[in-house]
């Protein structure tokens, strides 16, 4: 069972005294590659520190988190604009393969509303521009993050809509832009997700990716710990329980659908 963590935050302090092992047991758990999004300016510099240190495994994503937008926004943009677009480092990684992380997020206050819709627009030009796929974070702001996609929608290349945990009236609405897909993890566990159902119900399997958001939503059994990239296979098989598939089936479509997204064979 080889699988693709598409979304795991392992340059955090949470991983700082055993990041090593924890890279092992992703690679003994069949995980190919890791994909790691930066959410504010110093993570970009931390994002790229940890995937030199595991080149060809560790890829970064450079953005600015809805929750980290602040009154300077513009200023954290230009210097993250600088470090685009991609290219190759001096050690053969690529750099980076995604804008990410980036959205909406009104869940807990709205004081920088106006501030969160112009850099996201901004930074989801940037991916026209540059035809990098994005990284998507939204939370309660789900309306006002698709009229900003529909401005774009026939030049955009793609993306993920991290961390679905919607209704099938969500999904449906997502999956109107053709080049993404939604990002499951965890929450596909979670006794009370409606997940299991929704998915079958109205997302087919060529536009699903796997993820953790690690160290955040550990799956059942592990709720509660220190998630990581080995606890995929949990989530591999709620999925394939709930499509009526096997496992190795949901593990070829997610990196069939890895690869059309961000444009790499890993």
């Amino acid at each position: 069972m080889k699988y693709i963590d598409t979304h795991c935050h392992l340059d955090g302090e949470e991983f700082r005294d055993d990041l090593e092992q924890v890279v092992q047991r992703a690679r003994e758990a069949g995980c190919k590659a890791i994909f790691l999004p930066a959410i504010d300016l110093p993570s970009c510099q931390t994002v790229i520190d940890v995937c030199r240190r595991y080149p060809h495994y560790c890829y970064p994503m450079l953005g600015l988190h809805p929750e980290e937008v602040r009154a300077d926004w513009r200023n954290v943009l230009d210097s993250i604009r600088q470090q685009l677009p991609p290219n190759r480092g001096g050690r053969g990684e690529r750099l980076p393969i995604a804008i990410g992380e980036v959205g909406l997020d009104f869940y807990w206050s709205r004081e920088f509303e106006q501030e969160q819709l112009l850099a996201f627009e901004e930074q989801v030009r940037w991916s026209v521009e540059l035809q990098l796929p994005l990284m998507i974070h939204c939370r309660k702001a789900q309306n006002e993050l698709v009229a900003i996609l529909k401005r774009y929608a026939n030049d955009l290349p793609g993306g993920v809509f991290h961390c679905f945990t919607g209704n099938e009236q969500e999904a449906r609405q997502l999956l109107e832009f053709p080049r993404f897909v939604l990002g499951i993890g965890g929450v596909s566990t979670f006794k009370k997700s409606h997940l299991p159902e929704v998915l079958p119900a109205c997302v087919p399997l060529d536009r699903i990716v796997l993820e953790t958001d690690a160290p955040y939503m550990a799956p059942v059994p592990l709720r509660g710990q220190r998630n990581e990239p080995a606890f995929i296979r949990h989530v591999i098989t709620r999925l394939a329980g709930a499509y009526g598939v096997t496992e190795e089936e949901i593990c070829r479509h997610t990196n069939e659908n890895v690869a059309k997204v961000f444009g790499i064979q890993i």
